[in-house]
This record gives structure tokens, C-alpha cells and sequence, in this order.
């Protein structure tokens, strides 16, 4: 299995203003914008480290879920998934089938959305092929979609980022606002 992002978060959407108010930058003096370049890379790694942390993407936008086997139902790897773009079957000399919307449909779910097979089970995976998903995750394509808690986490960590190495463990309050939104895993390995 592999996933990768279609499109990224542009630029605009990033709360660099919040952030340099979050950290005082501007207090007393005219924002020159000068540290713009730097906020945003601390905002991006945040979201990173935030997303791989509970699983969720924060901002909107479209991933590309790549796999070698399925049944009648693929979990996705992110959520919260709002959308299935396309379903297609691909063929180790590159042959695509393209599936009818109609032959699957989207289960969203709070920390593992699926998408099934809409009518008994998915086609039969080619020899060495895969199947790609192209969905939607993400609370919402700006940042006041995006739940305060979150919000709040991300405006902490990039924080950190900026005045601290980014190698250092996610701080304890980070740790607490982000609790909610982990996946539970029950059992035990043996």
C-alpha cells in the first residue's frame, strides 16, 4: 500500500499571520513580512507531525491510495474522507479499468473511513497490478474548518518549531490536545 498526496495545501491557507501573533512576532514594531518564509515552513511541519500523529488530514485536499489486494472493502488511511474520486484497476502493462461510480461508495467514519464495493465485491486484481483510490480527506479546504483544539495544536508545535529544534519530542500539551482525535487500538501483540 502507498499513499500519496495529489495536491498540497497552497500557501494562502496557511495561518501565518495567526502564528506570528501566537508567537508576538509583530508586537511593537511593523510586520515587514520578513519571517513569512520561515513561519510557513514551521506550519507545514507541524501539519505534517500533527496529521501523522492522529491520522487526519487537517487541510482539504486529494490523496491517491495505491494497493496490491482488496476485498469488498479498502480502509483509508486518513480521514475524515469526504469524497471518492475515482476507483480504477490498473494492469502491470498499464492497462486501466476505470470503475462506474456506481460500483463503489464511501463509508465515512470518524478515524477509518472505507470505501466498499457497491454491489458484491470488487473486480479481481490483475497479476501484479493494483487498484488506485483517489479520495478527499480533510476537515475543510481553510483554516477556520479546521477544530479549534486542532488549530490550537498546530499554532503550539509550529511554534516550538520556530524557536526550538525540530528533532525535540512533541510537547505534553501538544500530546493532550491531539488525544482525542488518535485512533483507539484495543488487543494486545503477542
Amino acid at each position: 500500500m502507498m499513499m500519496v498526496e495529489v495536491t498540497s495545501v497552497p500557501s494562502a491557507a496557511l495561518p501565518v499571520a495567526e502564528l506570528a501573533d501566537y508567537l508576538r512576532l509583530s508586537s511593537g514594531f511593523a510586520d515587514d513580512g520578513s519571517q513569512n518564509a520561515r513561519l510557513e515552513v514551521c506550519l507545514r511541519a507541524a501539519c505534517a507531525a500533527i496529521e501523522a500523529r492522529t491520522g487526519k488530514a487537517l487541510f482539504q485536499r486529494d490523496f491517491a491510495l495505491r494497493i496490491e489486494a482488496w476485498d469488498s472493502v479498502v480502509a483509508l488511511p486518513i480521514a475524515p474522507a469526504s469524497a471518492v474520486a475515482s476507483v480504477k484497476v490498473v494492469s502491470v502493462g498499464g492497462d486501466e479499468n476505470v470503475l462506474a461510480s456506481s460500483a463503489y461508495v464511501l463509508r465515512p467514519d470518524t478515524h477509518r473511513p472505507k470505501v466498499a464495493s457497491g454491489v458484491g465485491a470488487f473486480p479481481t486484481m490483475p497479476t501484479d497490478g493494483m487498484a488506485e483510490i483517489v479520495f478527499t480527506a480533510g476537515f475543510g479546504v481553510d483554516w477556520t474548518a479546521i477544530p479549534a483544539d486542532l488549530q490550537q495544536s498546530v499554532l503550539a508545535l509550529a511554534g516550538e518549531y520556530y524557536t526550538q529544534d525540530a528533532s525535540a519530542p512533541m510537547p505534553a500539551a501538544v500530546n493532550a490536545l491531539l488525544a482525542p482525535y488518535r485512533p483507539v487500538r484495543l488487543g494486545a501483540r503477542g
